[in-house]
């Protein structure tokens, strides 16, 4: 761990908040891989939570360590402040939040201020330090929440969760400093985005994971809540891909990120167990602490913006992405099934 600043001989210095989330690992890799320094915003914690980018990781003593890692937290608006004043980023990536939707009814107020107010500290702490900077802020498809399908731009939101709520704030508060001060802001609006790094307590991940452990003997039934909800599920490498993208254009922007296509997770269950030969109704079971308190039904995003101002098209469908997770969950779980020997993994 090291605050120390580094100046990238050739390229840009990137600071991301969440890096140590799915799209935040993601992200760190891609970034590396073009040449940036990156920083990185870590919460203190008595464990460490660095797991998806521990193979990216350097010692920061390294004359060539191009990751750097910061305690800080999103409530802290002078630390904020500090740290961007002292790192001096070419573009901020912020995508860390209270992502989950469910865990929102139960911890609205920090969410709310986690995920709303904290977007609003990082553009204070632009504003006052006057740093010349782009700034990205990590909308969700949830916002959209019961507006009619598909959704686009122009969709007007009707948030059904805390989380939706505070993302709806986090993206109008990005819209107003933009207009207010100048400021090149963007706003992703990007639909679920899934992948071998999506976190456990995920349906797509708690589905794929809880096969492997079924397969291992480790788990007999996986239990969930609503099954009839459809979602536009791409995959997460392809969507911080076009948060880059947004960033490098000469005007800043919103942009919806989106497949195209629908499915529930019924067919998400299908798609996986058919995969490994098992009928999904034998080993899942419905919780009713699983349900909302608000439902969101469908979400199904247009990126017709994407494509044709970004160039961005999505690089995995559906049951691809399926196989993905499940293929990597079983490898993780060191299952020896025959679906991998045909995946050439």
């Amino acid at each position: 761990m090291s605050a120390a600043v580094s100046v990238p001989a050739n390229g840009k210095t990137a600071f991301i908040t969440g890096i140590t989330g799915q799209d935040g690992s993601y992200l760190a890799e891609l970034l590396l891989e073009s040449g940036y320094t990156v920083h990185g915003l870590i919460r203190r914690s008595s464990t460490f939570n660095t797991g998806r980018i521990d193979a990216i990781y350097r010692d920061p003593h390294e004359h060539d360590a191009r990751l750097f890692l910061h305690y800080g937290d999103l409530s802290d608006g002078s630390m904020l402040a500090r740290l961007l004043a002292k790192v001096a980023p070419d573009e901020i990536y912020h995508l860390g939040a209270q992502s989950h939707v469910r865990v929102s009814f139960d911890m609205p107020e920090y969410t709310a201020d986690v995920s709303g107010i904290g977007t609003l500290r990082i553009l204070e702490a632009i504003r006052e330090t006057e740093i010349p900077t782009r700034f990205y802020q990590a909308g969700s498809s949830e916002m959209f929440g019961v507006a009619p399908p598909p959704q686009s731009e122009k969709t007007p939101f009707h948030p059904r969760s805390p989380y939706a709520a505070a993302k709806v704030f986090a993206h109008w508060i990005s819209v107003n400093y933009r207009e207010s001060y100048n400021l090149y802001v963007v706003n992703g609006i990007l639909f679920n985005h899934e992948s071998p790094r999506r976190g456990e307590t995920f349906v797509t991940r708690k589905i794929t994971r809880g096969l492997a452990a079924i397969l291992a003997g480790k788990q007999d039934k996986i239990h969930l809540g609503n099954l009839e909800a459809k979602r536009d599920w791409g995959y997460a490498p392809d969507y911080v891909r076009a948060m880059w993208m947004m960033m490098q254009q000469d005007e800043p922007d919103d942009y919806v990120v989106a497949t195209g296509e629908t499915h529930s997770v019924s067919e998400f269950l299908e798609q996986a167990f058919s995969y490994v030969g098992l009928n999904w109704r034998d080993y899942v079971e419905i919780d009713p602490r699983y349900f909302r308190p608000a439902e969101v039904d469908v979400l199904l995003g247009d990126a017709t913006k994407a494509r044709e101002r970004l160039g961005w098209e999505p690089s995995v469908r559906f049951e691809e992405l399926v196989r993905i997770m499940v293929d990597a969950d079983l490898r993780a779980f060191d299952v020896k099934h025959p679906c991998l020997e045909s995946a050439g993994t």
